[in-house]
């Protein structure tokens, strides 16, 4: 196994707590995850959850111990007593971030194989000064890649993103022949390099009924059937545009592999209902592998070690994959 990053989110949140609880589940990612976050917060809740970890500090990846749970911490002036667990602050945004941040240079250097980021709250981010809409961007901006999307992925269902953190109205105009197909081509390539030889991908329309025609709409005939029309051109197994109303039930039942959804909440509805403690965020597209959980900081019950670690250790397993 490669090494490989785990940020630890907000500290305010559940991040710290999952990330050890992930740890203490498998022995193998104890000696190969390097942690970016609070050293103090994770001294907390090491002793909270009685796990004994002994933890090394390091600056550069050369100093690596075997027998630690390495971490990188990029505020080590922060004491226990600046994190206010269960709030929404600055600190916490700023911790988050930087934590991302550092990660990616870590990544882009090749010291780790990927990244694994654990939840950040956007209102705390900007609170902190960082005007980013979430994970997906800040990589975006960082990180290279002629074009990203993002992905979030379960057993029973897989959607990529044509747009994410826009409102709805710009999300419409998002939705152009180009844009569509750099998506398509994005979930082709990422689903072939865990393994589908052949993926079976299906578009969604972005009005009722995938537009009937023109009478509900025309970016279907003006956008999205030209780029399902391109991409089959390519060899692409892929169909649509689809009616959003039954596209997704239709891959949950085996018959396409991963929708590509136009907007937000058109992919993360459906699979935040089936999968919401297992689902995935994978941003695919840029030269850092990075997967995520796929649920929020959880303020209300963080602190009370409640919360479950099963979407972090999904996210990492499929990072290994990818």
């Amino acid at each position: 196994m490669k090494r490989f990053g785990i940020t630890l989110g907000d500290p305010c949140g559940i991040g710290p707590e999952i990330t050890l609880k992930a740890l203490y589940a498998n022995e193998l990612y104890q000696r190969h995850a390097l942690l970016f976050g609070s050293h103090a917060i994770l001294e907390y809740y090491n002793q909270e959850l009685g796990y004994g970890f002994v933890f090394n500090a390091l600056t550069t990846i050369d100093s690596w111990k075997e027998d630690a749970i390495n971490l990188y911490d990029p505020i080590p002036s922060v004491t226990l007593a600046d994190i206010q667990i269960g709030k929404v602050t600055a600190l916490g945004g700023e911790l988050a971030f930087q934590s991302v941040r550092t990660s990616i240079e870590f990544a882009l250097r090749g010291d780790i194989s990927s990244v694994v980021t654990a939840p950040l709250n956007k209102e705390a981010l900007h609170l902190a000064g960082h005007k980013f809409a979430g994970h997906t961007e800040i990589f975006g901006f960082y990180s290279h890649g002629p074009s990203y999307a993002m992905l979030l992925w379960s057993e029973k269902l897989k959607a990529i993103h044509v747009s994410t953190h826009i409102s709805l109205r710009q999300a419409c105009d998002a939705c152009t022949k180009e844009r569509v197909l750099d998506v398509i081509h994005l979930a082709d390539a990422t689903l072939k390099k865990a393994g589908y030889a052949c993926p079976r991908i299906a578009v969604a329309g972005l009005n009722p009924h995938a537009g009937e025609n023109g009478l509900f709409g025309t970016e279907e005939l003006e956008h999205i059937i030209p780029a399902v029309e391109a991409a089959r051109g390519e060899g692409i197994a892929v169909e649509g545009p689809i009616p959003p109303d039954t596209v997704f039930l239709k891959a949950m039942k085996g018959g396409y592999d991963i929708v590509v959804a136009m907007y937000h909440d058109q992919g993360h509805i459906p699979l935040k209902m089936l999968a919401f403690d297992s689902g995935v965020n994978i941003t695919v597209g840029l030269d850092v592998v990075r997967t995520s959980v796929d649920h929020g900081t959880a303020f209300d019950i963080a602190g009370k070690l409640v919360a479950s670690e099963k979407s972090l250790l999904e996210a990492i397993s499929i990072g290994m994959k990818l």
